[in-house]
């Protein structure tokens, strides 16, 4: 930043400190002279959990897509999360996922990374780098009440401090990124603005999750992953093991109403055993527990289409969770929230112009577009889904990727194009490129996998506490 920029009356607000919220911050930091981020808890001094994340328990991971997004905000930020434990993951090298269609295979030639960790320690890397600034503040124990300004341009925030009462904060751009509780709607309607579209899709789901000391070293340990399948008549049921820091498993069961996990520590294992694959049931065995087991219910699709409003304040944008928040057995949001800030980022670098806010809320709006198209594309076909059902086109839809899928357990290229699309590094309109419609004709090249595809390393690893019930399959 420069001394001029730095001198600049310009004051940009923030509503939360969550990840939305510290990315939010980095997004405009440049083109502001201050930022004040307003956080209704305390912040935690370390890698600790924030009031008010329920979610922080459960399994997060980045996609490439995100990691991207994170590193061009914050150079530099993704070695200091490797350096803090966080775990690199080439796709698929090191992922050992069941598929609908199969067993996927682990091909040595990876084409992207994922970055997994705590929530916890990932939201303490990014709030410490973006609160290093010394123009970008925090106010905790703070809640926003409300919006200052008319339908035409919105000129600040009402605050409400702890032991202080209500004051009216003035800023050149108010940013909201208080997540899945935003009450940006509602301030809306009460300056003038009206015809807020709103879409809600729910499987469902919910997640029991639970820390495990690893029975190994977890560097360079696959992500394992069984996942639902909408085809079969019973609950869908999941479930998922990511290494993160500490030599630790962090793992996440998900069953829909009807076959839903319980807070009971007992039936955690038992009920890991009844997903479409014993995998994770049998790593479990090995491992310790750590933790008590938490739930949620709190995994609907729910999405407000700001974009298509006919009037949009000047100096308001929204982000993050605040316009859509997403089933999270897909593992897109804290990548959406990257890409939307990313494109927030490169748009107020030409400075807080008549138009950037309607500009940015439509930028912000392309990556939850494609984030949408995969997760409520996937959810609407699960029998317990309220809220839409699918459609003709969206039953051929899923055939067809459902036949990609298939292609992908066996063709480096179609997986290749498949994760191009699910870790948010190209539209799902490139699933109908000549290429891959090809592909998707001629079908997978090799046989399926019979198993989970562990290599010879690891199974020796589990060899040595207890012999193993794979075979290793080398791509």
């Amino acid at each position: 930043m420069t001394e001029a920029t730095r001198q600049s009356p310009a004051r940009a607000v923030v509503i939360g400190g969550s990840m939305a919220g510290m990315l939010a911050a980095a997004a405009v930091k440049d083109q502001v002279g201050s930022v004040e981020i307003i956080e209704s808890h305390d912040l935690p001094e370390g890698p600790g959990p924030r009031v008010g994340v329920p979610q922080a328990v459960h399994i997060h991971l980045l996609q490439s897509g995100g990691v991207d997004g994170l590193e061009e905000l914050l150079p530099g930020v993704i070695d200091q999360l490797a350096a803090a434990g966080a775990h690199r993951i080439p796709v698929t090298t090191d992922m050992v996922i069941y598929s609908p269609e199969g067993w996927y295979r682990r091909w040595q030639r990876a084409t992207h990374r994922l970055m997994t960790a705590s929530r916890d320690l990932t939201d303490h890397v990014v709030r410490e780098r973006v609160l290093e600034e010394p123009h970008v503040t925090a106010r905790t124990r703070s809640k926003v009440v409300g919006l200052l300004g008319d339908r035409r341009r919105v000129t600040g925030v009402r605050v409400r401090t702890a032991g202080r009462g209500e004051t009216e904060l003035r800023a050149d751009l108010v940013i909201d990124a208080s997540g899945r509780s935003s009450r940006m709607p509602r301030w809306l309607a009460e300056l003038g603005v009206s015809g807020l579209a709103e879409d809600r899709v729910d499987s469902g789901l919910a997640y029991a999750s639970r820390v495990y000391r690893a029975p190994v070293p977890t560097r360079g340990w696959p992500v394992v992953s069984v996942n639902a399948d909408p085809r079969l008549p019973l609950p869908a049921r999941a479930g998922g093991i990511l290494p993160i820091e500490g030599d630790r498993w962090h793992v996440s069961l998900m069953g829909a109403h009807g076959g839903q996990p319980t807070r009971d520590a007992d039936a955690f294992e038992p009920f890991a055993r009844t997903l479409r694959h014993p995998v994770i049931a049998d790593l479990l065995e090995l491992a310790e527990p750590l933790t008590d087991v938490s739930i949620t219910h709190t995994t609907a699709n729910r999405r407000y289409y700001y974009e298509r409003l006919r009037a949009w304040p000047e100096g308001l944008v929204a982000l993050g969770d605040s316009v859509a928040a997403f089933n999270p057995m897909y593992g897109q949001g804290l990548s959406v929230i990257a890409q939307g800030a990313l494109a927030l980022r490169d748009l107020a670098r030409g400075g807080l112009v008549p138009g950037l806010s309607r500009r940015a809320q439509r930028a912000i709006a392309r990556p939850v577009d494609a984030a949408w198209a995969l997760t409520v594309g996937q959810d609407i076909h699960f029998s317990t889904t309220t809220g839409k059902t699918p459609r003709f086109t969206d039953r051929l839809l899923q055939r067809y990727v459902s036949r990609l899928s298939r292609t992908a357990t066996g063709s480096f290229r179609t997986a290749t194009a498949l994760t191009d699309v699910l870790t948010l590094q190209a539209p799902p309109a490139s699933l109908v490129r000549p290429s891959v419609l090809l592909s998707a004709l001629v079908g997978p090249l090799r046989p399926q996998l019979e198993g989970p595809q562990f290599t010879p390393e690891e199974l020796g690893l589990l060899k040595g506490l207890r012999e193993g019930s794979w075979g290793g399959h080398r791509a």
